[in-house]
């Protein structure tokens, strides 16, 4: 079996996101993306104690747009993407890199309800992306050629159009503050050879299959949804990892107002996006200048957006 290189060791060097961090006892910080902080345990005590390797996924309040990571933070987003993917991993029926969540269990307190412990798992360089709708990068490829991912479409689509039969639509991983770039089946064969991409592509559509049914029930449309997957050494199994089915790593758009043929409002940072391409910021996103500060007033109309699609998809109050 093909796998990349661990997300680290002791003897590699922290890579990632330069940003603070806490000091969390038992647990050393080994990586920053531009969402989560990755810390392993300090001693093996805590990998007994889970019989394997694992490590500590502690979402943040940051925020990232066009591949910048805002000074601007969303209160209480970490937690909203960590609960909304902890109920997630319990509606989907694929092995995941969980396996602790609460205080009671191990999480440091300081961290609760937006840090669990997961298996140290041996990722995938792929995104794996479920399309079931042509919208975002995928539309601007389908209007030069016909295509997402080199995979042919129907004529006469159109921004929103609900497509057929939901597409595996992968792209390769960037570096942080760099752009993930689609590629196509083949060079996914070609990364992790084609035993995995086979299982790569089916779990992937069978998780959005199920989330997309799930969504519509609760009157969301799933357009895509983005995941993760790597080897756990321990038990062989290929196990679904990072967050999954949050407004960050999917597009979800209210039913009620979907209209095939426009831009559909969505439930993630879209008011962060329209906000810094608007002239009332005055940020050039070409540019190689970081984005300004957001305003009071669209930090709130974001928190309340998240929430929103926390309390509609799990049916609970945050």
């Amino acid at each position: 079996m093909t796998v990349t290189e661990p997300i680290n060791t002791a003897d590699t060097p922290k890579r990632g996101l330069e940003t603070s961090t806490l000091d969390l006892p038992g647990w050393k910080h080994v990586y920053s993306g531009k969402v989560r902080d990755l810390y392993e345990p300090a001693d093996a005590s805590i990998n007994t104690q889970f019989g394997q390797e694992c490590v500590l996924v502690v979402a943040s309040d940051r925020i990232s747009a066009f591949d910048h990571v805002l000074s601007s933070e969303i209160p209480d987003k970490g937690r909203i993407l960590t609960q909304l993917s902890l109920w997630w991993f319990d509606q989907l029926d694929v092995e995941h890199h969980v396996l602790a969540s609460t205080v009671e269990d191990g999480v440091p307190a300081a961290v609760e309800g937006r840090g669990m412990i997961c298996k140290k798992l041996e990722m995938f360089p792929v995104e794996c992306i479920a399309r079931g709708y042509l919208t975002g990068s995928g539309l601007a490829e389908y209007r030069q050629s016909g295509t997402v991912c080199s995979i042919p479409l129907p004529e006469g689509l159109v921004d929103g159009s609900r497509l057929e039969k939901a597409i595996f639509t992968p792209s390769g991983k960037a570096a942080v503050g760099e752009h993930d770039e689609n590629i196509t089946y083949d060079a996914v064969v070609s990364m992790v050879g084609d035993d995995i991409a086979g299982r790569l592509s089916e779990l992937t559509l069978k998780i959005y299959s199920k989330a997309e049914e799930i969504a519509r029930e609760r009157g969301i449309i799933l357009a895509d949804t983005k995941v993760e997957f790597g080897y756990d050494v321990v038990t062989g199994t290929i196990t679904l990892g990072d967050e999954v089915l949050t407004p960050d790593s999917s597009r979800f758009w209210d039913a009620s107002t979907y209209k095939p043929g426009q831009a559909q409002p969505s439930y993630d940072k879209q008011y962060v996006r329209d906000w810094l391409t608007s002239a009332e910021s005055g940020w050039d996103k070409a540019s190689d200048t970081p984005p300004p500060a957001l305003p009071a007033d669209v930090v709130e109309r974001t928190r309340a957006r998240y929430v929103e699609a926390y309390e509609k998809l799990t049916g609970r109050t945050f």
